[in-house]
Parts: structure tokens; C-alpha cells; sequence
């Protein structure tokens, strides 16, 4: 008996369950080779920056009596989601939950943004930040109000902190 919408079953396998399942596998893939390569770089990043003192206090603990004056220096990050992700998010927005996987994001746009901000730091010849303050949005997908599903999400850091140069003795 012939199918009444004229699509038989092997065309609507391949076109409802074979190519959306292909794009998925093919976003999931290029996601986690791009998240794998710049964890691989934030972490060989932050290993040659070991020796810069990062802090939240307001003070400059251990500063050089005469050293240069403390300057302003900041890091900023964005970084998009990708399309695997994003899908998955839109299940857990169904279903409730936390979204590990935006929590992970918005740690690598942290961990880049400090990454910025100590290698800001080094270059003008400091070896320590004090005073460090993040502020971090979500300027894709829930906080582009109307038109939420065309957006991807992206998380962006600023971290700003006050750079110094340290005694010798620290």
C-alpha cells in the first residue's frame, strides 16, 4: 500500500532522524575539539604565569617601597557556545536543571579574562595584581530578550585589578 504523504519510510528516516543526528554529531564534535584545544591553552597560559601574585585585596600585599606606580589593568573574554550546546540547553530549559555546560563555558571566558589581565600585567612589567573584580554576562542566548532563537549564547568577562611591582624579598 503505497504512503499516503507520497515520502516513503526510508526518506523520512533519512531526512527526520539520519541528518539532524549527523548535525548534532558534527556540533558535538567540532565543540568539544575547539573547548579541548583552548583548556589546552589557558591551562600551558596560566603555568607560565604561575609566578604573578592575583588577588582580591583591596591592599597591595607585599609592594616594592618606591617600585613603579600601580596601574589599572584589565582582561576581557567572550565566548560563544556552540551548536551542540546550545541545543542541549534548549532541552534543559524544558526540563529544568543546571546547565553544566555553561558553567564550564563561563569558567573559560573567567579563566581567559584573568589570563588577559596577568599577561597585561607582566608586559608592562608588574609581578602581581591586587584588588582583582570580575563582572561577567550573558550577551547571546537568554539576555537577547526577543529574538532568543536565533541567538547563540556567549559569555563574557571583564576582570579588572590593580598591578604592582612586588619587594624582592616576596
Amino acid at each position: 500500500m503505497d504512503d499516503p504523504s507520497g515520502i516513503d519510510a526510508g526518506v523520512a528516516l533519512l531526512l527526520y532522524i539520519v541528518i539532524p543526528a549527523s548535525f548534532l554529531l558534527l556540533w558535538w564534535l567540532i565543540g568539544r575539539t575547539t573547548e579541548r584545544s583552548h583548556l589546552r591553552s589557558l591551562v600551558a597560559r596560566e603555568a607560565a604565569l604561575r609566578d604573578v601574585l592575583v588577588t582580591s585585596l583591596k591592599g597591595c600585599p607585599g609592594a616594592a617601597a618606591g617600585g613603579p606606580a600601580p596601574e589599572l589593568v584589565r582582561g576581557e573574554s567572550a565566548i560563544a557556545s556552540d551548536g551542540f550546546k546550545t541545543w542541549v540547553f534548549g532541552l534543559r530549559n524544558v526540563f529544568g536543571g543546571e546547565s553544566k555546560s555553561f558553567t564550564r563555558l563561563f569558567d573559560r571566558a573567567r579563566r581567559e579574562a584573568v589570563s588577559r589581565m596577568v599577561e597585561s600585567a607582566r608586559e608592562r612589567g608588574f609581578d602581581a595584581v591586587c584588588n582583582v573584580r570580575f563582572a561577567t554576562v550573558d550577551i547571546g542566548g537568554n539576555a537577547s530578550g526577543g529574538n532568543r532563537k536565533k541567538s547563540i549564547p556567549m559569555a563574557v568577562c571583564t576582570v579588572s585589578g590593580t598591578a604592582y611591582r612586588r619587594a624582592p624579598s616576596c
